[in-house]
């Protein structure tokens, strides 16, 4: 919960843990390695929501709700773009909404930082952000979509009450043309990293590209990824494309 080495935030935020497998872009999650090494650690807030399966770290579906954790970003004094729960989803269906509203009343708080929330349930987070949430400036809405099995989520991402909203596609591990960026300010482009990774063709990276200039969404790709993502490194037609959204009014 500080300092990170994800290309397009400056920092993590997890006041949840744990989560469960949406669909295919779920199969290789860094969050269930990492939750699973924390918890051989002794890492009591990760302990029980990994199980092994096919020699590998599984969700359990339990999560944590970790309210020491709230009051983090406080302490804080210096502005930073927030990644919140890189290691759990806000709008998992098994997180209260009174603790969604307590996370809402911490950035509310602490305006001086950029909150970047993802979720893999934009049906959700359109749902309860509906009843009676304050729309804050500085909180970016997002979903991620991995190919086009799911390109629906874009079309519920819109019906988010946001000031800027975005979509990671990442790990993208098939073609997502035709998706429209209508309503959405901002894409993240990244090969899925590690050791079962799955590959990532050019042709769907060039689809997204010109899908972003059409819809002036900013692009920002990641990574190539693969099993070694240093190696492969961000290089995207000869250069790095660290595009944001612009401030809105």
């Amino acid at each position: 919960m500080a300092e990170t080495s994800i290309e397009w935030t400056d920092a993590t935020w997890n006041p949840v843990a744990g989560c469960t497998i949406m669909s295919a872009g779920c199969t290789n999650c860094y969050a269930m390695r990492m939750a699973a090494r924390l918890d051989a650690m002794g890492v009591e807030k990760y302990r029980g929501l990994t199980r092994k399966s096919g020699g590998r770290a599984k969700w359990t579906g339990d999560l944590f709700l970790d309210e020491a954790a709230l009051s983090i970003p406080e302490s804080w004094s210096k502005a930073r773009n927030v990644f919140v729960n890189s290691m759990s989803d806000l709008f998992h269906p098994n997180v209260p909404v009174p603790f969604i509203r307590k996370v809402w009343s911490v950035m509310a708080n602490t305006r001086r930082h950029t909150y970047q929330i993802l979720t893999k349930r934009p049906d959700r987070m359109a749902e309860v952000l509906s009843d009676d949430f304050d729309i804050l400036p500085n909180v970016w809405l997002g979903t991620s979509v991995e190919d086009g099995r799911v390109l629906h989520r874009l079309d519920e991402l819109r019906q988010v009450p946001a000031r800027i909203r975005f979509v990671s596609f990442e790990p993208l591990i098939g073609s997502v043309a035709g998706a429209d960026l209508s309503g959405i300010h901002w894409a993240i482009v990244g090969g899925e990293s590690g050791p079962q990774a799955r590959s990532m063709d050019s042709v769907w990276i060039d689809e997204i590209f010109q899908i972003c200039t059409d819809a002036k969404a900013a692009f920002f790709f990641k990574q190539w990824g693969g099993k070694n993502k240093k190696a492969t490194g961000r290089s995207y037609r000869g250069r790095t494309w660290d595009e944001m959204p612009p401030p809105m009014p």
